[in-house]
């Protein structure tokens, strides 16, 4: 007597739908008579089997020691009631969510928060206080953040940022940043960019200096209101935070998609020199070069010597006038 071949166990498709492994089994079956020995099986096709069987386009037929071909049409009949029930129970479960959790609600709308002083603007004072209330206004986020994150963030904070900031992209919002290149210099910044980018997060890279702000809903934004960053302004007046709103678009515009994606692994790298160059043809000083990129100005002064013998440009000015038109001729 040939026994049941054994079969490894396997997970159904969602959907009750079989691969293309599975329909070329089942179509096999239909042209053997609707039914197969369980000698035929061979081992390449055990998963296949277990899939049909799961799904219950075949059944054991022990008695005849073989595999028999179920109509799809009763399987999509069973699964469909099945899915249309399962449904049910999950719109019920959201129905019924918001209420289960309204105590819940209740108490975290009743949670003490900053008052609004004159101006519609509330001084934070304490990181741990600026993060816990950031974190509400993330929590309360319901359609835009805007952020604009200058200089390089700890990694711990981008830690805590990312478990923030996917939540929100999840839920349907919009995030949009813009960086500072040397903001995008380390690992764990990379590594969160990567993340939320993935989540739908959009990112660009402003190469000169600009103010740390974050707007949400277009409702509130928060500015630093000293040079550590460890006190905050929350402003909710509509004039500033049109005016802050219009800054940062404007930015925005003016912010770098490629370089983003070359910090990202996503696109060439540039490279020294070249960042030198393209600063230069925005008519920045050699100081202001090495105050831009962090290095020191004999440093700069060299790759400058560089690009003007790669240029044939006698000063500066001319050297700059000539980097200028090789950008814009890239």
């Amino acid at each position: 007597m040939t026994a049941e071949p054994a079969v490894t166990p396997h997970q159904m498709p969602e959907g009750g739908e079989p691969d293309e492994a599975a329909r070329q089994l089942y179509l096999a079956v239909i042209d053997r008579g609707g039914r197969i020995p369980f000698a035929d099986i061979t081992d390449e096709e055990r998963a296949a089997l277990r899939q049909l069987l799961d799904i219950g386009l075949v059944m054991v037929n022990r008695m005849d020691r073989c595999y028999t071909a179920v109509s799809p049409r009763s399987v999509s009949d069973r699964l469909g009631a099945e899915l249309r029930s399962e449904a049910t129970r999950l719109l019920v479960r959201a129905e019924n969510l918001p209420g289960a959790l309204d105590g819940l609600t209740r108490a975290y709308d009743a949670m003490p928060r900053p008052s609004g002083g004159s101006g519609g603007a509330v001084h934070v004072e304490g990181h741990v206080h600026i993060r816990q209330r950031i974190s509400q206004l993330v929590s309360d986020c319901r359609s835009e953040v805007l952020t604009a994150q200058p200089g390089q963030r700890p990694a711990d904070a981008l830690q805590v940022a990312l478990a923030q900031d996917v939540q929100l992209l999840q839920r349907g919002c919009s995030l949009r940043t813009i960086y500072q290149p040397v903001a995008l210099a380390e690992p764990p910044a990379i590594a969160y960019a990567e993340a939320v980018t993935r989540h739908g997060s959009q990112i660009r890279i402003l190469d000169e200096p600009f103010q740390r702000l974050i707007v949400f809903d277009r409702s509130v934004a928060v500015i630093s209101a000293n040079d550590d960053n460890s006190a905050a302004a929350f402003i909710s007046d509509p004039a500033a935070l049109s005016y802050l709103i219009s800054g940062f678009e404007r930015d925005w515009a003016r912010a770098d998609t490629t370089e983003a994606a070359t910090a990202l692994g996503q696109g060439p790298a540039r490279t020294i020199p070249d960042r030198v160059g393209r600063l230069l043809a925005r008519g920045l000083t050699q100081r202001a070069v090495a105050t831009r990129l962090g290095l020191s100005e004999r440093t700069v002064a060299g790759h400058i010597s560089r690009l003007r013998d790669r240029y044939g440009a006698q000063t500066l000015f001319q050297l700059g006038w000539l980097m200028r038109g090789a950008r814009d001729d890239g």
